[in-house]
């Protein structure tokens, strides 16, 4: 049993808190953090249930297996239930929120992902490159495929963050919060034929996150709101 999952949480959430309150976007909501915060906590929660139900564990009978690593996050689900809370807690301007958090939620993934350095659970497939990493004991090089996830995730989350930054009316049009959502989808679905679970990953959740997310930002991008309450 192992419980260096709460690890990874804490490297995802030190860079999403720094983001949110050491370098604000304009009009963000003093609350931000805390709403954010707390729907990631949801989310992974969620997550957590949805895939100890998934491997045929009762989480009831078994409550300890919430916190023991054994089946992951159920990464769908996990989304669902992050973005339902921040919605409904960020009401009723919680389309500008959205907005204001999603470069912030990219970077905290990527801290998600970084923490793969805590468990041992960063490797891929075999590879040649230079920056190849290896297992202890082991002359086999590897891709570093949740190390390439968060670069990725922290790039496009700078992107983010500059752009609403530089341009404080898109907060509220939807396409920063569209873009970070297709983005993370991308991301995964990008790595995901050089994770060693190939063919078991989450696809179907990835595309869906990547068509809503473009869905998302081009309805709200192309036909604005008009009330201050809207285009929250």
């Amino acid at each position: 049993m192992e419980f260096t999952l709460l690890w990874a949480v804490l490297v995802g959430v030190v860079p999403l808190l720094a983001v949110l309150r050491l370098a604000p976007l304009p009009d963000a909501r003093k609350d931000l953090g805390d709403i954010v915060l707390t729907a990631a906590m949801i989310g992974l929660l969620v997550g957590r249930l949805a895939a100890t139900v998934a491997s045929g564990v009762n989480p009831i009978q078994r409550p300890g297996d919430i916190i023991i690593v054994r089946s992951g996050v159920a990464t769908g689900w996990a989304t669902v239930a992050a973005l339902a809370w921040a919605v409904w807690a960020s009401r009723p301007l919680w389309r500008r929120a959205l907005d204001n958090a999603g470069p912030a939620a990219l970077i905290g993934l990527a801290g998600w992902h970084s923490g793969c350095l805590l468990r041992d659970a960063c490797l891929g497939p075999k590879t040649d490159l230079p920056w190849a990493m290896r297992l202890d004991g082991s002359v086999v090089g590897r891709h570093p495929t949740e190390l390439y996830a968060a670069a990725l995730l922290v790039a496009i989350g700078g992107l983010l963050w500059f752009l609403v930054k530089s341009r404080p009316h898109l907060a509220g049009t939807g396409l920063p919060a569209g873009l970070a959502l297709a983005a993370a989808g991308a991301t995964r679905l990008i790595t995901e034929p050089l994770r060693p679970a190939l063919g078991d990953g989450p696809i179907g959740w990835y595309a869906l996150a990547i068509v809503a997310g473009l869905v998302y930002a081009a309805t709200l991008t192309i036909r604005p709101l008009t009330s201050e309450a809207d285009a929250g």
